[in-house]
């Protein structure tokens, strides 16, 4: 195996401490009597406890844990569509005033378009009819109720019959009716008038033959396509408007990738010109399709708390995905390749020493910190993390036959 001469020239003291202290180190024990050398495996070796303090071997387990699928994706931050209000036209007309521009932070009931229409001015007209109709139908009303409380009294004083009686209590029944349905109609026709220019004062500029366009909510002005002068019908498109705090990031992630990714998955994200700063999230939506140009999944994410972003800035997000069954796993750093093979440095104590043995392994799933063992260890075996090049290199020189 070549190595760069720096790196050599660094690693060639360790390597000689190692060997020399491995030499004569290794056992606690007395000598045999009898002076035939004993058998060692070749991928084997047993350190002293000087060589594993030059090392600096640090050690961990192979365990069971759910394995967590970890991607990493550009992503977009995108307003939630549902802190989104699109407002269209509620009737047909000419738009004659846009209040606002894409930007313009609004006030909810803020009247942003004006439209002139007929239909308000039939409403206007229809309203104040209404209007006359309540009035007259509530002096009829009051003229039967005291017609009918007169035939009550000429009745208690026998001046009048029954039949007579009964036919002003229905007049007055009759007068009361058309009155609740002069008051029904009065407010009919107020209510339209409401929904067509929306409570408060007319805002200026505009006249009572003005439809008024207002935001329910407030927020910010995402998009407008009203111009003055155009004709408009109902339905058409006019000004969205957004709440600037309700934020999700927007990714696609490769089709692999996302195998293991599922709602409730946590995020961690970046802002690109900010990568120091990390803020959280969490996955809400994993597109049920696959991109057929791109191979990629449309995956959502619900921001946590807030962030310094806006809509539209761009982040690098980090998903883990929630976790599958358990599976064996062991530090990124503990596999190694040797002379083809993959293997992990499998250690025991001897004494204050230690004794180290490469076994080969096979693996699965790769992430920046751990791997998935399919086969070759058991749970619970202790492999060398940190040293472990440094312990490769030592059974590397055993196999090639160096003391």
């Amino acid at each position: 195996m070549t190595m760069p001469a720096a790196l050599l020239r660094t690693t060639r003291p360790v390597f000689a401490a190692l060997s020399l202290l491995a030499a004569c180190g290794g056992s606690d024990a007395s000598p045999p009597a009898d002076p035939a050398p004993a058998t060692v495996a070749v991928d084997s070796a047993t350190l002293s406890a000087d060589a594993v303090q030059i090392a600096g071997f640090t050690v961990d387990s192979v365990v069971s844990r759910p394995w967590r699928t970890s991607v990493t994706v550009p992503g977009r931050l995108e307003l939630d569509p549902n802190a989104l209000e699109t407002l269209g036209s509620i009737t047909e007309g000419r738009i004659t005033h846009v209040t606002v521009r894409v930007g313009d932070r609004v006030a909810a009931g803020q009247a942003l378009v004006m439209i002139h229409s007929h239909e308000i001015m039939d409403a206007r007209s229809r309203f104040a009819s209404a209007v006359a109709q309540v009035t007259a139908m509530e002096a009829e009303r009051d003229l039967a109720r005291t017609a009918a409380d007169r035939a009550r009294r000429l009745f208690d004083n026998k001046a009048m019959s029954v039949a007579e009686v009964e036919r002003a209590d229905v007049a007055r029944k009759v007068a009361q009716a058309n009155y609740d349905q002069a008051i029904a109609e009065r407010d009919r026709a107020a209510a339209l008038i409401e929904h067509l220019a929306g409570s408060g004062a007319l805002p200026t500029g505009a006249d009572e033959h003005d439809v008024i366009i207002r935001t329910p909510i407030a927020g910010v002005v995402t998009s407008r396509d009203a111009q003055p002068g155009t004709v408009v019908l109902p339905g058409t498109p006019l000004i969205t408007v957004g709440n600037p705090d309700r934020l999700q990031i927007g990714m696609h992630v490769p089709e692999q990738a996302a195998a293991g990714v599922q709602p409730g998955a946590t995020v961690r994200y970046a802002l690109t010109e900010a990568p120091g700063e990390r803020y959280d999230a969490v996955v809400t939506r994993v597109a049920p399709t696959v991109d057929t140009l791109t191979r990629t999944v449309e995956v959502v994410a619900q921001l946590r708390g807030r962030t310094n972003g806006r809509a539209e800035s761009f982040v690098q997000a980090d998903i883990e995905g929630k976790g599958t069954s358990g599976e064996l796993v062991v530090p990124a750093m503990a596999v190694q390749a040797m002379q083809g093979d993959t293997v992990v440095i499998v250690s025991e104590p001897r004494g204050e020493g230690m004794y180290i043995k490469a076994v080969p392994v096979r693996v699965g799933r790769r992430t920046t910190d751990r791997v998935e063992i399919l086969g070759g260890v058991p749970s619970g075996a202790v492999v060398v993390v940190r040293g472990a090049a440094i312990a490769k290199a030592e059974l590397l020189k055993r196999r090639g036959g160096g003391e």
